[in-house]
């Protein structure tokens, strides 16, 4: 059962991001709380996927702060492979391992970054792969999976690092439609454990069905933050009513 907390464990300070002189992010800025699930949602190109890449260190930002449980990130020796076993992330794009199985794939991390006893991460990943319906599939090969499959391989991985914060970037974009379900079936269960999550998504009914609170984008700033069912059903600015009308809620 997901429980709610009040403890703060990711906070956003007016972050600025730019490439080639052009502003991605005009000074971006919220809190998570442990346990608690953000749903971004902004037309393409607002910043969205940016920002789960600054927060994972993928991105440098060039003001601003970012603090992970009280301890600021934008420092030059903050280590950040360490920072990344605790917020992990997953991509549009799986990332696995062509020529390794579904297991060493996922394993490649507890056993060579985080030295885990083989024992104790094998039977995390096999109850990880269980739990999302791919056991049998360990063995496998990626090229011998469909898309659907991968992606849950892919949150699997992320899941058997023992992240605090898992961020999702559009998981689903590059997913046939028949096969999109499984993979959100998956991130909702997780919801329902209490995992917290960042997830970027175009997919409105599972944004609505899955968030805490939803963060909406445009141009690089947040124009609101709300609950889904008051965002879906009243969005408070001209711009956030547009993106809806386009989707038909």
């Amino acid at each position: 059962m997901k429980t709610k907390s009040e403890i703060t464990l990711l906070k956003i300070n007016d972050i600025h991001k730019e490439f080639d002189n052009k502003e991605i992010l005009t000074g971006v800025s919220f809190e998570l709380h442990r346990g608690e699930v953000l749903v971004i949602l902004g037309p393409s190109g607002c910043g969205k996927s940016t920002l789960l890449r600054c927060i994972n260190g993928l991105e440098k930002i060039q003001s601003g702060d970012i603090i992970f449980d009280e301890t600021s990130l934008i420092q030059d020796n903050t280590n950040w492979p360490v920072i990344r076993e605790k917020i992990g992330m997953v991509f549009q794009n799986y990332d696995l391992f062509p020529h390794m199985t579904v297991i060493d794939n996922i394993l490649l991390g507890p056993l060579k970054v985080q030295k885990r006893d083989k024992k104790e991460a094998l039977e995390q990943a096999e109850d990880l792969l269980a739990r999302v319906g791919l056991l049998d599939r360990k063995d496998a090969f990626p090229r011998q999976l469909s898309g659907g499959q991968k992606q849950r391989i892919a949150i699997v991985r992320a899941l058997c690092m023992n992240p605090e914060i898992i961020l999702f970037d559009e998981v689903t974009a590059s997913l046939d439609p028949e096969v999109v379900r499984e993979v959100l079936d998956v991130i909702l269960g997780l919801a329902k454990q209490g995992m917290t999550m960042v997830i970027v998504t175009h997919e409105m009914g599972f944004a609505r069905s899955v968030a805490d609170r939803i963060i909406f984008m445009d141009e690089g700033n947040i124009c609101e933050i709300a609950e889904p069912d008051v965002f879906f059903t009243n969005p408070q600015t001209e711009r956030a009513q547009h993106f809806l009308n386009i989707f038909q809620y």
